[in-house]
């Protein structure tokens, strides 16, 4: 071999012939069995071509691997071993001149071949797919650097190499199963096909460039769906976690769009598949956080909602088909609503990964995909229509929810922009209970930015909140505007809520939180003002009870309240304030325990029956919380003014009975400016008829008013211009008349009865009238 090596370095141009004479005798003892000179051949081979590097080795590696060639076809595994080990040899070279004409199809084939192995014996089986897997190795490190080189990324070639990886990822042995931990593991069990696998899988993955991570996917993909994988989902996660941290962070995006497309692809598989196939996309996108999910943020969030409200239809007919008789597959209820459960984590997952401005693009996304009376989004008729939109809410609601948890930020304003805030209001007043529920958490998880929610969990009414550890920051700039912005459209919404009687324990909770949260974040002295207005208005509802609540709705209100004015009493620190507030909690607590949130909200609440022969001493009183807070700086006249929600077009455009609340809300309001019972005027008694003629009426004045908009419209299109000047002139001399008279009396106001004075140039004028003391004509009066 010395003499040899060093005859080939010193006459480079024989090398090819000492090549084609190697190959024509290796080829020869294989076919004779002569196994022994095989391999002296191959050494032989193997020691000139680690030696020389010259120009002319193309040649000469021609014959090499025929020879390669021959081996791998042999069906002798020691001979295949033999071989793979020379190719592998050679792949770790790297050659000085690029080759034009060398092809490693078959190199590809039969490598994947060997790494799909069934051989009898376990040992063998397994040395030749862990040969195989080396081939492909090699074939990759050669041909991945070299763009004159045959393309390993192409379709044909991936499409061998990634399922045979795969195929050992997923084999494992049970004799390595059985291997206590990897620490304690043999050097021969450390090496095994499915370790070698995942090594070569990630080498792959790791020379992907942009333009190639799509093919490399799509075979894991396919193989996945053939071997049904999808299903227990723990290989196809494993499969994927090995892929988001092997490729370049800046590619994730790629494949998160290959999973989506996959998703859409696979509409109608079970949903066991499309739920795999979700949980994949969740864990994906949380690797991905670290690159970037990149720029189809929404289209993201579009495809899986799209699943979302296909699952629902799927659910709701029965087949994948649309209801059409005959539907190809049984659907199983409950396996759609895993699918849907699966697809909002999903959403979560996603929402989390992006920067709060995407965050808040993505909620304003959804908000607008969910159908309300009051949107452009189609609402169905019948009652299959009432089902699909009442689970496309909840379901929407739910993905909703997920991300505003996640959701971080500061500033109110930007967080719930007016748009979204006015959509996600108007779902507050439908009749459906789960609905209004999912409003309150989404509005809890924007509002609690400092994590106080869970200490308000179970309701009661402590002596010392220190104990409850709030945190507590002075209102800033941004919320004080917001809460000028959109506090009464919140305590409106806070107010009609209170009302419903399908509201359960978990609703009250939610509302408490809601009221306190409020006050602890972005709560000024006028809003402490005007939640403690509510609060009251919110009491006068459970006394009152013009919507024939139940008693557990009236004892629940009562007992809100207390615990509120509680809270709010020791925030505020007045001493008169909380001294009201606890005398009326003690008297509750000898007199009517059923008042207050420890008897109420529990597992048996105990409520009586008796909620209208209630003494005084056991309610808050208006008048008086107005006195004691009036003297410590607090706005006693707004204080004392009772709270009357504006009712807007959106309460009938949502399904509330809102014109009888209307017209009752109207005849209640110079009763309720005195808070005593004792002193209340009868209501006026509403009655059907009053209902119809305030409906009739309303509709004629407005139509009134419509015709008379027509006609002043159509005169100043079609008169003459002489007749609009002259009509515009009488109406400009009227004013001008009435202008002069009031110049009249403010310029010379009649003497006064102190006399005149001197004005500054020495002329006596009368000296003026006090403003408030002047008679002004009704013009002016504003």
């Amino acid at each position: 071999m010395e003499k040899l090596t060093f005859y080939a370095l010193s006459a480079p141009e024989k090398l090819d012939r000492i090549g084609a004479y190697l190959s024509e005798r290796l080829i020869r003892d294989v076919s004779r069995h002569r196994y022994g000179y095989v391999c002296i051949a191959m050494e032989a081979l193997d020691q000139l071509l680690m030696a020389c590097h010259c120009q002319s080795i193309n040649l000469f590696v021609e014959s090499f691997l025929k020879m390669v060639a021959k081996l791998l076809e042999s069906e002798k595994p020691n001979l295949q071993i033999l071989g793979t080990n020379s190719f592998v040899k050679f792949a770790n070279i790297e050659e000085d001149t690029p080759s034009y004409h060398r092809s490693y199809d078959f190199f590809v084939s039969r490598f994947s071949e060997m790494c799909h192995s069934s051989h009898d014996d376990l040992d063998i089986r397994t040395k030749i797919r862990m040969s195989g897997i080396k081939g492909l190795q090699g074939v990759v490190r050669k041909t991945v650097n070299d763009e004159l080189q045959a393309n390993i990324w192409d379709p044909q070639h991936m499409d061998k190499i990634v399922p045979s990886l795969l195929f050992n990822l997923q084999h494992v042995e049970e004799t390595e199963s059985r291997s206590p931990s990897p620490l304690q593991a043999t050097e021969k069990e450390k090496e095994s096909p499915t370790e070698l696998a995942e090594r070569c899988l990630r080498e792959l993955l790791g020379r992907a460039a942009y333009g190639n991570i799509k093919n490399a996917i799509k075979p894991v993909l396919i193989h996945l769906d053939n071997h049904s994988l999808w299903e227990p989902k723990i290989f196809a996660t494993c499969c994927f976690r090995i892929i988001m941290y092997s490729i370049q962070p800046q590619h994730s995006h790629l494949v998160i769009q290959q999973l989506l497309g996959h998703l859409d692809a696979n509409s109608k598989s079970a949903a066991t598949v499309r739920a795999g196939i979700v949980e994949v996309l969740s864990e994906a996108a949380v690797i991905a956080a670290s690159g970037s999910v990149g720029p189809t943020v929404l289209e993201v969030f579009n495809t899986l909602l799209r699943q979302l409200r296909l699952s629902i239809d799927y659910a709701l007919t029965g087949s994948y088909d649309g209801g059409a008789s005959g539907g190809t597959k049984i659907i199983k209820e409950h396996e759609e609503r895993m699918f849907q459960e699966a697809v909002i984590k999903t959403i979560g997952s996603f929402a989390s990964t992006l920067p709060t401005y995407q965050q808040s693009e993505v909620m304003v996304f959804i908000m607008n995909k969910v159908p309300l009376p009051s949107s452009q989004q189609p609402i169905e008729a019948g009652k299959a229509g009432e089902n699909r939109n009442r689970l496309t809410q909840i379901m929407l609601l739910k993905s909703l929810l997920q991300v505003s948890v996640g959701f971080q930020c500061s500033n109110m304003l930007t967080a719930l922009p007016s748009a979204f805030l006015d959509r996600l209001l108007s779902a507050a007043l439908m009749e459906d209970a789960e609905i209004r529920l999912f409003v309150l958490e989404i509005l809890i998880s924007f509002i609690d930015r400092h994590g106080n929610r869970q200490k308000f969990s179970p309701i009661s009414t402590i002596s010392d909140i220190s104990v409850l550890k709030l945190k507590v920051d002075k209102c800033s700039r941004q919320d004080t505007v917001f809460m000028k912005k959109h506090g009464q459209q919140l305590y409106r919404h806070i107010y009609l809520i209170c009302k419903e009687e399908s509201n359960v324990q978990a609703h009250y909770e939610a509302l408490y939180s809601m009221l306190m949260l409020i006050s602890i974040e972005l709560a000024n002295e006028e809003v402490m003002v005007d939640l403690i207005r509510l609060v009251l208005a919110v009491q006068e509802i459970a006394q009152i009870n013009e919507d024939n609540l139940t008693a557990y709705n009236r004892c629940a209100l009562f007992a809100l309240g207390a615990a509120y004015l509680n809270l709010i009493s020791q925030l505020t620190t007045v001493p008169t304030f909380c001294q009201h507030i606890h005398e009326v909690i003690q008297m509750r607590q000898k007199e009517a325990p059923y008042l207050l949130p420890e008897d109420v909200f529990v597992e048996r609440p105990r409520l009586s029956k008796s909620l209208d022969r209630l003494s005084p001493e056991v309610f808050f009183w208006q008048s008086k919380i107005s006195e004691v807070l009036g003297g410590s700086g607090y706005n006693s006249d707004r204080l004392s003014t009772p709270y009357i929600p504006q009712l807007t077009d959106e309460d009938r455009l949502s399904k509330r009975k809102s014109i009888g609340e209307t017209i009752s809300l109207q005849v209640e309001v110079e009763s309720r400016n005195s808070p005593e019972r004792e002193q209340r005027a009868p209501a006026e008694e509403i009655t059907y008829e009053t209902l119809k003629k305030a409906i009739v009426d309303s509709v004629a004045v407005e139509e009134q008013e419509r015709e008379r908009r027509r006609q002043v419209v159509e005169k100043f299109q079609k008169a003459p211009f002489e007749e609009i000047a002259a009509h515009c002139g009488a109406r400009a001399t009227l004013l001008q008349s009435k202008l002069n008279q009031i110049f009249e009396i403010t310029i010379r106001p009649p003497p006064s009865p102190s006399g005149t004075i001197t004005a500054a140039y020495g002329q006596p004028q009368n000296h003026s009238i006090p403003v408030y003391e002047m008679k002004f004509p009704d013009l002016c009066v504003y």
